[in-house]
C-alpha cells in the first residue's frame, strides 16, 4: 500500500527528538533506573535464557539481515531481477548510516553499566559495549528488517501475503524484541521507545520507495497461470 501522508512520519520524528531532548535534559532517568531495577530483581534463570532466544528475533547482523539476504536472493532469482537486492541494500543502509551514528553521538551506558551515572545521556565514564544504549538496535532493526522480511517473502511467494500474516510478522517481532531487551536489561526502557520510533520512520520511508517489483511480480504470476 502506497504511503500518502507525511503526518505520521513527522509525529514519529518529532517523538524521537522530544524524547532524546529530554533524556538529555535529565527527565524519565529516574523512570528508567526504576524499571531496570525491577527488572533485575524479578529475573530467575529459567526466564532469563528463555528471553534470550527470543531476543535473537532482533539481531540485525547475526539473524535478520541473513534471512534478508536469502529472501532476497531468491526473489531476484525468480523474478529474474536485481530490485529485490535493491531492497535488501536499502535496508542495510539506512540503518547503517542512523542507528549506529546516532549510538556514537548519545553515548549513553546500558542498565548494566556499572560505572557512575549509568542512566545520563553523553557519559564520559561509559566506554566500549556500554556506551552505545540509545536507542536500541535491536528494536529499530526489528521494525525494519521485518518490514523488508515482509515484502521480500511475499516476492519469493509470488502472491500477496494476507494482512493479517503480514500484520503478525511485522509487529509481533518488534514487540517481542522490544520487551525483551528492555526486561533483560540489555536497554532502558527509553532506549526501547526511541527504537520503535526511529524504526517506524525508517521503515515508512522504505515503503514510499517505487520498487517496481510487486506489479512485475503479479503479471508474472498470471503469465504463469
Amino acid at each position: 500500500m502506497r504511503l500518502r501522508s507525511w503526518l505520521p512520519d513527522l509525529v514519529l520524528l518529532a517523538g524521537f527528538v522530544l524524547l532524546t531532548v529530554a533524556l538529555i535534559q535529565g527527565h524519565l532517568l529516574t523512570f528508567d533506573v526504576a524499571v531496570a531495577n525491577w527488572a533485575a530483581d524479578h529475573r530467575p534463570a529459567p526466564l532469563y535464557w528463555t528471553l534470550r532466544v527470543f531476543n535473537y528475533l532482533g539481531q540485525g547482523g547475526q539473524v535478520l539481515m541473513p534471512v534478508a539476504i536469502l529472501l532476497a536472493g531468491l526473489a531476484a532469482w525468480k523474478l529474474r531481477s536485481v530490485r529485490p537486492l535493491l531492497v535488501f541494500a536499502a535496508g542495510l543502509v539506512i540503518t547503517y548510516v542512523t542507528i549506529g551514528p546516532l549510538k556514537i553521538w548519545a553515548d549513553r551506558a546500558a542498565p548494566a553499566f556499572t560505572g557512575p551515572n549509568r542512566e545520563i545521556m553523553f557519559n564520559p565514564a561509559a566506554s566500549g559495549q556500554f556506551s552505545m544504549s540509545y536507542p536500541s538496535g535491536h528494536v529499530a532493526n526489528a521494525v525494519v528488517w521485518y518490514f523488508v522480511i515482509a515484502l521480500l517473502l511475499g516476492l519469493v511467494l509470488r502472491e500477496p501475503m494476507s494482512d493479517r500474516l503480514r500484520m503478525v510478522l511485522r509487529v509481533a517481532p518488534p514487540v517481542i524484541v522490544f520487551i525483551t531487551t528492555t526486561y533483560l536489561g540489555f536497554h532502558w526502557v527509553t532506549d526501547s521507545v526511541a527504537g520503535l520510533l526511529l524504526g517506524l520512520v525508517l521503515a515508512r520511508v522504505l515503503a514510499r520507495v517505487p520498487w517496481g517489483i510487486e506489479a512485475r511480480s503479479t503479471s508474472r504470476s498470471e503469465a504463469l497461470a
